[in-house]
């Protein structure tokens, strides 16, 4: 797909799709690690950006890592986050968390940070966002592959502008269904 291809820049008209309900915003979660590089931690951050720029709302885990890259970079983009929280208390979000939802269900909560989304980026992590790539899938989500996971049943993008092409194809395909 060649991005000349995709002129469209934002998701608004998109939620007159029968899939994506009038009143509601269009959901993104970014899933990956804790534990990060500085590659990792800036693709998370533009991704973040990019988010915002698509007039979206990020959901992650809330906590750091990945999550905190991707949350900073949504929120200083003008963009709107929300963490949902393995534990009980709204204070364990990190700083970019505009919306902390605390779960108290520990890693069972990544099945909702799965769930929740129309679209499911994955970045670079370990078992658990191993976990979230599989109920991601099992709920039918698309799940963009930016951390190099080859799942099938999985989008390969190689960067954030490819990501971005895929989710406004994905997200087009929603309001024609």
């Amino acid at each position: 797909m060649k991005k000349s291809e995709l002129s469209y820049s934002g998701l608004k008209d998109l939620k007159s799709s029968p899939n994506v309900h009038n009143r509601q915003k269009i959901t993104i979660s970014v899933i990956g690690g804790h534990e990060t590089d500085a590659k990792t931690e800036k693709l998370a951050e533009n991704i973040g950006k990019m988010i915002a720029e698509l007039d979206a709302v990020l959901v992650c885990g809330g906590l750091d890592g990945v999550m905190k890259a991707a949350a900073r970079g949504c929120q200083q983009a003008g963009g709107l986050t929300i963490g949902l929280l393995p534990g009980k208390e709204k204070s364990d979000a990190n700083p970019f968390i505009d919306i902390a939802l605390p779960t108290t269900i520990g890693f069972a909560r990544n099945a909702m940070v799965a769930c929740s989304a129309h679209v499911v980026i994955a970045l670079p992590g370990s078992h658990g966002t191993s976990s979230e790539i599989s109920y991601a899938l099992v709920y039918k989500r698309p799940v963009i592959d930016l951390g190099g996971w080859g799942v099938k049943g999985m989008i390969k993008a190689s960067n954030v502008d490819d990501a971005r092409l895929v989710i406004v194809e994905i997200l087009k395909g929603m309001k024609n269904a």
